[in-house]
């Protein structure tokens, strides 16, 4: 039974969808005013993980991952470059599309843009105002946090003790100084009609209202990282609970951070790294198996060595793999099943949230029996083992077997054969050089 930590309750529950063959699940994706950093990949990654593996269950995914088209962060920067704000976030939401597929990541099933939603944002808005749970001011409109009375369940914080952490502004105007934005009037950059004058949505009510409108009730999963806990997921919590009457998922799944030299990796700190400069030195899977080599509840501490021994560890897989294959092609072995015994186990530690550190100590296992097989159809079945596995993970290497290749080895074997070993080891090296030995 498949088993997730669900930081809602902070227990590790067996999971059932709400139906039966369904899982609807909602990850908070981008704000486009900049590439993505290996940081913002790693939830990316994670829950493109987790999606394959619902599906390798049988299970139907509805997932969906917004883009964040309107925010402070954008208009700073579109002035900056002199563009209007959807020729910004136009050009990062495409460079962000094009991150998420050289990391092996498939797209979401669906990638709602905020902007695409702000008459159904107004409507919500009103909907909460009428009810008592928000006010306006002339700065805005502000979501009552005393009103919610499980306010804070999900981040474990208590109400009365919430000002930390909390960036507080316009003090004089709100009724609680823990009370966040749903609405911000201002005629500065991209704004839209309301009837509390001309502004845009607050972050917190975007994600709120997006789900609300595509899912139309609770789903099942609602992901993303570990620093969106508190106030964004708390806050788009609390207006589901009084708007919608339940906590918008029954599961709440958060990615540990990417730190660099233990300390958090972020734009305003200027540590980052962006993904499009590792993929000029690394293999976007090695890096993707470092991300899934960790626990994805736990921080990683990222730096260029850690990086380093993760991409020998991927080439030693992609070689062990690349071998078997060009031996299975020249044996010829027909229909390779899968070893039970070994997907059994694959599936007890996915099952155990995830539990994908211990998946790579079994491939490691596998590969090295790989490398020893003889018998040209157990080689076969260990192949499809690992194979099946790494498809999953998003980590199995993409590579195509060529008459040339089959010839060069044929050749190698021929030279051996013959003992003529000068010739065995330059058709060796080249045969190294390739990936194949």
């Amino acid at each position: 039974m498949l088993k997730l930590y669900n930081s809602l309750t902070s227990k590790i529950e067996p999971f059932k969808p709400i139906h039966e063959n369904l899982i609807t699940m909602y990850v908070c994706g981008p704000t486009v005013y900049g590439d993505i950093h290996l940081g913002n990949a790693r939830p990316v990654i994670f829950f493109d993980v987790a999606k394959r593996y619902f599906k390798y269950l049988g299970y139907d995914v509805q997932f969906v991952s917004n883009i964040t088209d309107v925010d402070d962060k954008i208009i700073d920067k579109a002035k900056e470059l002199k563009l209007k704000e959807s020729e910004l976030t136009d050009l990062y939401t495409k460079n962000f599309i094009d991150m998420t597929l050289a990391l092996g990541s498939l797209l979401p099933d669906l990638m709602p843009k905020a902007t695409d939603f702000v008459p159904q944002m107004v409507k919500y808005i009103e909907e909460l105002i009428e009810e008592g749970y928000a006010y306006v001011r002339p700065s805005g409109v502000y979501f009552r946090v005393a009103k919610v009375a499980d306010y804070g369940v999900l981040s474990k914080q208590n109400i009365d003790e919430l000002n930390q952490g909390v960036r507080i502004t316009l003090d004089d105007e709100k009724e609680d100084p823990r009370d966040f934005s749903v609405w911000k009037t201002t005629d500065d950059g991209l704004k839209f009609k309301s009837p509390w004058g001309d502004g845009r949505p607050g972050w917190h009510t975007e994600c709120a209202v997006m789900n609300h409108e595509i899912f139309g009730s609770e789903i099942d999963i609602h992901g993303g990282g570990s620093d969106l806990k508190f106030p964004h997921h708390e806050n788009e919590m609390a207006q589901t609970v009084v708007h919608d009457h339940h906590h918008l998922a029954r599961v709440w799944m958060h990615v540990g951070r990417l730190d660099v030299n233990n300390e958090k990796m972020s734009k305003s700190i200027g540590n980052i790294s962006l993904v499009k400069d590792l993929l000029t030195a690394y293999d976007p899977y090695a890096f993707r198996l470092l991300m899934v080599g960790h626990h994805y509840r736990q921080p990683i501490n990222y730096s260029d060595d850690l990086m380093v021994q993760f991409a020998k560890e991927y080439d030693k897989i992609e070689r062990a793999l690349k071998k078997a294959f060009l031996t299975m092609s020249l044996e010829e072995v027909m229909r390779p099943m899968a070893l039970k015994s070994y997907m059994d186990q694959f599936e007890d530690h996915m099952n155990d949230d995830f539990n994908i550190p211990n998946v790579m100590t079994l491939v490691y296992e596998l590969v090295k029996l790989l490398n020893k097989e003889k018998d040209p159809k157990m080689l076969g079945d260990i192949y499809q083992t690992i194979k099946e596995i790494l498809e999953v993970l998003g980590i199995m290497p993409i590579y195509k077997m060529t008459e040339a290749t089959l010839n060069l080895y044929r050749e190698w074997e021929q030279a051996r054969s013959n003992k003529d070993f000068i010739r065995a080891d330059q058709l060796r090296s080249e045969l190294t050089e390739r990936g194949w030995m």
